[in-house]
């Protein structure tokens, strides 16, 4: 750039709609009028963040428990809502809910800072939701397997009555169930195929071989990379008895974290 050349413009952060949140714009920032109706209740935020790319419209607070990330707050562009959402050792919304009252947002955020359990929180802040998952989740990660397993087969189960993928799926499914080496594992699916990891956050592990449902209703057990193929079997018990003879050594069971974790670790 010379001397001579014009300047490129400034950004200007976006402020909030000073009609849904005259609050907000009293206080200049999300970050600081959250920090205000948590101390006009006596509650210590610690220092409240902001997002870069959007610091007037956001914020964040930190935690003082293990494993907890900050939750981060954001706002409605039509209406006036708060949506939180507090991610736990890759568990992306252990703690969510939206509302449209600042000091009970501010409860609710003073919660996951304090190390509050997601039902203390609730009872501050009865906007925040709790799912069994999530429960199970913060009682731990064999908790969580258990939970998971059991939510999986029923969302199957609803989906066999119209979807021939789902009807192979559930097979595979309640087959790998039966597997204790399998069973310890955290399960999901992708585009119909069935996947095991290690871990109960995301990103999830790959060193699990997974299973494909093919078109002609066989399977495909493929991984731990996906374009890695192991074999491919007739019926659902086939595909899972490659998946269990080609486990990692001292597989399972699953812990909380996530993959990151575990290469850290």
């Amino acid at each position: 750039m010379t001397p001579n050349s014009p300047r490129p413009d400034r950004h200007e952060p976006t402020p909030a709609d000073p009609d849904l949140y005259p609050d907000l714009a009293a206080a200049g920032s999300l970050a600081a009028a959250l920090a205000l109706a948590a101390a006009e209740q006596g509650l210590d935020l610690g220092v409240v963040l902001s997002n870069d790319s959007d610091p007037l419209r956001t914020a964040g607070v930190t935690s003082t428990a293990p494993g907890r990330e900050p939750c981060w707050i954001f706002i409605g562009s039509e209406s006036r809502w708060f949506n939180i959402n507090g991610p736990c050792q890759g568990v992306q919304q252990l703690l969510s809910g939206s509302t449209s009252e600042l000091g009970e947002l501010a409860r609710a955020a003073a919660g996951w800072r304090d190390g509050a359990r997601l039902r203390e929180i609730q009872g501050d802040a009865s906007f925040i939701e709790v799912s069994e998952l999530a429960e199970a989740h913060e009682r731990g990660p064999a908790e969580a397997v258990t939970v998971q397993w059991r939510l999986l087969l029923e969302g199957l189960r609803q989906d066999s009555d119209r979807l021939d993928l789902a009807r192979q799926t559930l097979a595979l499914a309640e087959a790998a169930s039966a597997e204790p080496k399998l069973r310890q594992l955290y399960p999901f699916t992708s585009h119909w195929s069935l996947h095991f990891t290690t871990c109960t956050g995301f990103p999830y592990s790959w060193d699990v071989p997974f299973i494909d449902p093919l078109s002609d209703g066989r399977y495909r057990v493929c991984g731990p990379s996906r374009g890695t193929v192991i074999g491919e079997g007739d019926t659902a018990a086939a595909a899972i008895s490659m998946v269990v003879g080609a486990l990692p050594a001292n597989c399972g069971p699953a812990v909380a974290g996530t993959a990151n974790d575990q290469r850290q670790g």
